[in-house]
């Protein structure tokens, strides 16, 4: 009966100690939306969904008013294209814009070749589907990807349109 005690106390300081540590977080949310800056918001929509199939969820617009207030740009309105791995709330945003610049850098050859966010990581449930698409669109598989990372999943590895390295972790089928 004793050990029985012990072993329920454990459970219950444990369940307390995780609770304490989620409600003193300081966050609203546990999702993080990344925006993103693209040359061709076409030809990254293309890619993002066509390609890689994520989802469009929706899109709003930064007008020039708040885009000035708020410090994002110089007064500069822009068009912003909210896309998904699901329409679900739950789900991460992949905020893309464009302002119509041209890419200002060469595409990075490897992830070490610049700073910043440098690529993301997207798991799958079949990467054959997705490496389908990606090749329909010419996009090229970068080192000798699909390569195995255990028994059951694989890794690849492809570029967006700017140069944003995407890892691709699944099964093949």
């Amino acid at each position: 009966m004793k050990r029985h005690l012990i072993k329920i106390f454990g459970i219950v300081t444990a369940m307390i100690i995780n609770y304490t540590a989620y409600s003193q977080s300081n966050f609203s949310s546990n999702l993080i939306g990344s925006g993103v800056v693209v040359s061709d918001l076409d030809r990254s929509l293309d890619f993002y969904i066509n390609g890689i199939g994520m989802v469009k969820a929706y899109n709003f617009t930064i007008n020039e008013e708040f885009s000035k207030r708020s410090g994002l740009s110089n007064g500069v309105a822009v068009e912003v294209s909210v896309l998904k791995l699901e329409n679900s709330p739950n789900a991460n945003e992949w905020k893309l814009m464009s302002f119509g610049n041209k890419q200002t850098e060469s595409k990075p050859d490897y992830i070490q070749d610049g700073t910043g966010v440098q690529y993301i990581t997207i798991n799958v449930k079949a990467l054959n589907p997705v490496i389908k698409r990606l090749k329909e669109q010419g996009v090229k598989l970068l080192g000798s990807t699909p390569t195995p990372l255990n028994e059951n999943l694989h890794f690849v590895l492809v570029q967006d349109p700017d140069g944003i390295f995407i890892e691709l972790i699944g099964p093949l089928e």
